[in-house]
């Protein structure tokens, strides 16, 4: 794992305070149940991971969620909400990330956003059909329907990916050059 410098830790603060930012500007889509919520609070992991690497993506993920539990809490008591959104940071970089790094081109970014968006939605959709609703059923004492994954849940995380990928390729775009600067000056370290 390469180690990082002051610059990459100021960087990576720097973009987990935004990723914050952006975690608490959340908000529903129509035809979901309100407590699932869109964010877009994974572009700044993303411009992280682009940048300094996927370990930069993932310390930005687990910083931006710290930060959120300690200023809102859990309705749980357990932090059952922020291990769920951490994961599926996780598995929205990581795959966009590789695929990028093999096929460094638009074409390339376009089906890295678009499998990274594909995996977290079947990923989080295991996962939340054995992990986090038994999690929250037990901790908050009710029961959801296990076709919630299928009906809500499955659809809500493909179009979460999608969204997510439109705005963060809009940005990439605009960005590509200072990246590229940024690429080159962290791996100079």
């Amino acid at each position: 794992m390469k180690k990082f410098n002051v610059k990459a830790f100021v960087t990576i603060g720097m973009l987990s305070g935004v990723a914050y930012v952006l975690m608490l500007l959340n908000f529903p889509l129509p035809g979901f149940p309100t407590w699932l919520k869109i964010d877009f609070s994974d572009i700044p992991a993303l411009i992280g991971a682009m940048i300094m690497g996927p370990a930069a993506g993932i310390l930005i993920e687990l910083i931006k969620n710290l930060l959120d539990l300690i200023s809102t809490g859990s309705e749980t008591g357990v932090p059952v909400g922020h291990i769920a959104n951490f994961v599926t940071g996780i598995c929205f970089i990581l795959p966009t990330y590789f695929v990028y790094l093999k096929i460094k081109t638009t074409k390339g970014l376009t089906i890295a956003l678009a499998t990274a968006s594909v995996i977290t939605a079947l990923v989080m959709s295991v996962l939340n059909y054995f992990v986090f609703i038994p999690m929250y059923g037990y901790f908050l004492n009710f029961h959801l329907p296990n076709e919630v994954v299928v009906q809500a849940i499955l659809p809500f995380n493909l179009l979460k990916g999608i969204l997510i990928s439109a705005v963060f390729f809009g940005l990439y775009i605009r960005m590509q050059s200072w990246i590229q600067k940024q690429q080159s000056a962290f791996n100079q370290v």
